[in-house]
């Protein structure tokens, strides 16, 4: 299939990477053009415009960093929505609040084309894999026709509703992990009485009913940051949580809730930023609270 993936991150370029590998004819774009050369160089199709692109391939994946960047992507001088995308697929897995797919559906409607959004769990490796959990919001008909190409990038995938609800259930599925990474810093903040060396530390917090999945995953990365290595490449960053956190805030309160905890959670990730952490893994924030004097 003629798939266009638009936005080379760590993400999109995974993702794409993976569709090369499964088979697909890919075509890719990226604003800055130094990201498309390796994919160039494997094969992929290289557009100069996210409308030249739209225009030559059958669905485009989008995965983006803010609503800002999708609205400059779909929208701007020579976005996607100014290709040829009648009777073709887009499908956004961006993390954004759901009023951002709902606008944009109704404008990829106006335009003909099919609008799917599948926000994803999971990092690089899983994407590499084709395991990540895929959070579909879209028409019935709409998500029956992505769900070949999502299937391939996915080890579920859950169709939550219409638009916007796939939106909802990935800011809630991220808010316990974000909170948990404040958590954990607090919590070794704490044990740092008995002194013990980092891999102890882990060694037991990974054996109780307070570890969560992530933790497991990233122990050996936060042991390594806490005896001061480098723990290697960011997966995702804290001033992404940031702005995950902000989402989430918002998004809850508009609906009612009282989002005290997340909005606690959300001034520890700023004040990690604003102390230059806000490049490193989101792991990290169990480091830098664990070290950090009240002030």
């Amino acid at each position: 299939m003629q798939i266009g993936v638009a936005g080379l991150g760590v993400m999109g370029a995974a993702v794409a990477a993976r569709l090369m590998e499964v088979g697909h004819d890919v075509t890719v774009w990226n604003r800055t053009s130094e990201k498309i050369k390796p994919f160039a160089d494997a094969g992929a199709r290289a557009a100069v415009t996210p409308a030249e692109l739209a225009s030559a391939v059958e669905a485009t994946i989008t995965m983006l960093t803010d609503a800002t960047a999708i609205d400059a992507v779909y929208n701007g001088p020579n976005g996607l929505l100014s290709g040829d995308v009648k009777g073709k697929l887009l499908i956004e897995m961006s993390t954004v609040p759901p009023k951002v797919p709902i606008a944009l559906a109704a404008k990829a409607r106006g335009k003909g084309a099919a609008m799917v959004e599948c926000p994803v769990g999971g990092s690089t490796a899983p994407a590499r894999q084709g395991k990540l959990l895929g959070l579909m919001g879209a028409d019935l008909t709409d998500a029956e026709r992505a769900r070949p190409i999502l299937n391939q990038l996915c080890r579920r995938l859950e169709h939550c509703g219409p638009i916007g609800t796939g939106a909802s259930m990935k800011l809630a599925i991220n808010l316990p992990l974000m909170v948990a990474w404040q958590a954990y810093g607090e919590a070794f903040a704490i044990a740092s009485a008995a002194g013990w060396e980092p891999k102890r530390l882990l060694d037991l917090f990974v054996d109780t009913n307070g570890a969560n999945a992530a933790l497991k995953n990233r122990a050996e990365m936060i042991v390594t940051m806490l005896e001061g290595r480098d723990p290697g490449p960011t997966t995702f960053s804290i001033a992404n949580g940031v702005k995950d956190l902000r989402t989430m805030v918002e998004t809850g309160e508009a609906r009612g809730a009282d989002m005290r905890v997340t909005k606690a959670a959300l001034t520890g990730f700023e004040d990690a930023t604003r102390h230059g952490f806000g490049g490193g893994d989101g792991s990290r924030m169990s480091v830098y609270w664990a070290t950090r004097k009240k002030q």
